[in-house]
């Protein structure tokens, strides 16, 4: 089985520390070390990893990649700073997310796409379809290594593994840094809700890295922790919250689409008659949770939406879930009811983030 599917740099370390490996986004990954929950609060009260060399990066550069980004991408990609992040969709004539990235600005005419393992084909196709014949695409996934270092023990660490400080980095901005006499990126998005960072290096760097990360004190963590940890925020899961199927506007992910501009699919997404359905949260009554793909009733029995994700939540100690629902029912405070295979369990709509202690856009000096 496990030859049909790629592995990443650190793919031999995670069995060395006996990760439980599992297939995920066309690679090999660690679903778990120690345990999910135990992972979980690791990254809540101090620091873990995460191997996160699956997903993709592209260079778009060019005197015309502005304007192809703008035309490509939901967000406002002009606005941006040199060393700003931001995060956007990438949708179809049909306003269907085709995925969800993070817009990196390195220059006024150079960017750099972050996107998922499982679309990455589909996607770097898709942008060299729709770019101008003088701007340049490159997919450098293969020669680039990820890993996350999430939680408020994170800035403590990454001091160390980096030359220049990293004290002045904002919220949803990036640094060319260097370790060992290489270039890396650092850079500082969180999609744990967490303080922490995402170090860019080749990977026999990155593997240098991971390890004495480790011996500071930062823990290895898996898929599964991960996924808890971004439930909690309510963040999107691409090919559960978000596909080519949903009109990306039904999402709420208002701050990755701009509404001054036109983008490819912007003719639907921006039309708020398309809008038939709202991605909401749900508190569920006890620990027993949801699944992708149950049914989300109202009170008297009607089905009325889906789940996308649910999961027990660590840092709440109750059940939550995500889903879609008909927009006369996503307002906080409706009762609902979720179908599963056992039973109907009761559940009410509420704001999302879930999880409201998070560090994520605190100033770095309160962590030192």
């Amino acid at each position: 089985m496990n030859s049909e599917f790629k592995k990443t740099p650190f793919y031999d370390m995670h069995v060395s520390l006996g990760a439980q490996m599992g297939p995920f986004g066309g690679y090999m990954m660690p679903i778990r070390y120690k345990g999910i929950i135990q992972e979980h609060h690791a990254c809540r009260k101090g620091a873990v990893l995460f191997d996160t060399c699956h997903m993709g990066e592209f260079i778009v550069k060019g005197r015309r990649a502005l304007a192809d980004l703008e035309n490509i991408v939901s967000c406002d990609v002009s606005s941006m700073e040199t060393g700003q992040c931001r995060y956007g969709l990438m949708c179809n004539d049909k306003g269907g997310v085709i995925d969800d990235l993070l817009v990196y600005r390195r220059g006024d005419d150079e960017f750099m796409l972050v996107v998922n393992a499982g679309t990455q084909d589909n996607d770097f196709a898709w942008i060299q379809s729709h770019v101008s014949s003088d701007t340049f695409a490159e997919n450098i996934s293969d020669k680039t290594a990820k890993f996350d270092l999430q939680g408020p023990g994170s800035v403590k660490i990454v001091q160390k593994i980096v030359d220049e400080p990293v004290a002045d980095l904002k919220f949803y901005h990036f640094q060319p840094n260097t370790s060992h006499g290489k270039e890396i990126i650092v850079s500082r998005t969180g999609y744990t809700g967490e303080m922490g960072f995402e170090i860019y290096s080749e990977p026999e760097l990155s593997l240098q890295l991971w390890n004495r990360c480790m011996e500071l004190g930062a823990e290895p963590a898996g898929l599964g922790a991960r996924d808890t940890l971004r439930l909690e925020m309510g963040m999107p899961l691409y090919g559960h919250e978000l596909s080519e199927k949903r009109n990306a506007a039904e999402s709420g992910f208002v701050r990755a689409i701009s509404q001054s501009k036109k983008f490819i699919g912007s003719k639907v997404v921006l039309d708020n008659s398309q809008k038939k359905n709202a991605l909401v949260g749900i508190n569920l009554e006890g620990r027993r949770a949801a699944r992708n793909g149950d049914t989300i009733l109202d009170e008297s029995g009607r089905a009325i939406g889906e789940v996308t994700s649910g999961s027990f939540a660590p840092s709440l100690e109750i059940a939550i879930a995500m889903g879609y629902v008909e927009n006369t029912f996503s307002s906080p405070g409706c009762r609902i009811l979720i179908q599963t295979v056992r039973q109907n369990i009761p559940g009410v709509v509420c704001e999302l983030p879930f999880y409201k202690g998070a560090t994520a856009r605190k100033a770095m000096k309160n962590f030192c």
